[in-house]
């Protein structure tokens, strides 16, 4: 099965439709989210449509919880809890209620999400050594965990000196950030898995940041919020 992964959109709409375009080549079987729908950026409503229109399957992610919920926005980012408190306002009670239900982790078609780490999901936690990484694979039972969060895609295995996803070994994804990429890359970011094969590639697509930008800035919203972007950072 052919398996489209996003995560991190941050109510960024021109990545995010530039993704769901470029995806469309792919033709995936399914499209899973990694949650963070929103924080953030300047169009959240669109943003929820989209991933509840186009995904099969989404966890929640942590400025999803403190959008819908206002539960953690106090360990957010200064620009990051005004954002929330912009994006609370501008989502439906619909959809806020959606944000606010959505379960922490998720096994479907034989993957494992979590927005931020299998062990404990709710702690949001960052997986940033060895030691942690590798106690992350006793709380997952499929060979494949897709994270987001860290908005820094790359792959871990739980075996030495596998480098590549292949049958046999297990592993951790991290699939990077549609809306927010930090690793020096501006483009978007989303995974494309095969389950059958275990052939996994992370794809970039450019977008119009500079709308983005301009979005933030209509909005309101913190300038350094659209800064960002255009550094991928």
């Amino acid at each position: 099965m052919r398996l489209a992964i996003i995560s991190d959109i941050h109510s960024n709409l021109p990545a995010l439709e530039a993704v769901l375009i470029d995806l469309q080549k792919a033709k995936p079987d399914a499209v899973l989210c990694l949650g963070d729908v929103v924080g953030y950026g300047a169009d959240p409503l669109a943003c929820v449509k989209l991933v509840r229109e186009w995904c099969d399957a989404v966890v929640l992610g942590n400025h999803d919880l403190a959008v819908a919920t206002g539960e953690g926005i106090e360990m957010l980012p200064d620009h990051g809890q005004v954002a929330a408190e912009h994006n609370a306002d501008e989502l439906e009670d619909a959809d806020l209620t959606w944000l606010a239900n959505l379960p922490l982790t998720q096994v479907i078609h034989d993957v494992t999400l979590a927005h931020a780490s299998p062990q404990f999901p709710e702690r949001w936690m960052r997986i940033e050594s060895f030691f942690l990484a590798q106690e992350q694979f006793r709380h997952f039972e499929t060979n494949v965990c897709f994270v987001g969060h860290t908005h820094m895609p790359g792959v871990l295995s739980e075996t030495l000196g596998v480098l590549r996803p292949r049958a046999g070994h297990r592993f951790i994804i991290n699939a990077g950030s549609v809306g927010q990429p930090r690793d020096g890359d501006s483009r978007a970011c989303y995974g494309i898995f095969d389950s059958d094969t275990y052939h996994s590639d992370l794809k970039r697509v450019p977008y119009n940041v500079d709308r983005a930008r301009q979005r933030i800035r209509e909005e309101g919203l913190p300038s350094s919020l659209g800064r960002r972007l255009e550094r991928g950072n």
